[in-house]
């Protein structure tokens, strides 16, 4: 919506049929949103920038669904467009990881449980709700891909890394001391 309020003309994808049912309660004239499948192509050759922001990658179960998120994203781009990529910074996110903490909203509590393995970050919220009689439970886990992981991804893909980031302040990337890692790549020009 941000792009769109600009002026540019912004397109949104979402897996979620009830993410894109509710953002399509925003769309106008150069705000259109579309529930789709990353995995999957989608428009070819079409756009001049991508975004993927706060960490919305890495939740796939293997390794080529993830590649094939990446490829989908590569095709979209015009040659030359500009990918930017937000994820979590895995070095600060292990050493910063709250592994149990509670909070309740309007009467609501959520218990919040955080851990991770080799591979993934892991999150388990459960939500005890007096209305409900049993508690909602849900997991959830990401990869734990590096810089050295995204700029291999990236150029099988025809993506090169451009300049990357540490923060939504754009200070520069430190592997242990900062917590995003924010990637700008750029669609090289294929044969």
């Amino acid at each position: 919506m941000q792009l769109a309020s600009k002026g540019f003309d912004a397109t949104g994808i979402d897996l979620s049929e009830d993410s894109i049912e509710e953002a399509l309660l925003e769309e106008g004239e150069n705000l259109h949103f579309y529930q789709h499948d990353m995995r999957l192509p989608f428009w070819i050759n079409y756009f001049d920038y991508a975004f993927n922001f706060f960490t919305s990658f890495g939740y796939f179960r293997t390794q080529r669904e993830h590649d094939n998120a990446i490829r989908t994203i590569a095709q979209s781009l015009k040659n030359n467009g500009t990918f930017v990529m937000d994820y979590l910074n895995v070095h600060f996110s292990e050493d910063h990881t709250i592994h149990q903490s509670e909070k309740e909203i309007d009467s609501i509590n959520f218990i919040i449980t955080k851990w991770y393995d080799e591979f993934h970050f892991y999150k388990k919220i459960i939500i005890e709700d007096e209305s409900q009689k049993e508690p909602f439970i849900y997991t959830e886990k990401v990869a734990k891909f590096n810089l050295g992981d995204f700029t291999e991804m990236f150029a099988y893909q025809g993506l090169q890394i451009q300049e990357v980031f540490g923060d939504y302040n754009f200070a520069r990337y430190d592997v242990k001391k900062s917590p995003r890692l924010i990637m700008i790549a750029k669609k090289i020009k294929q044969g």
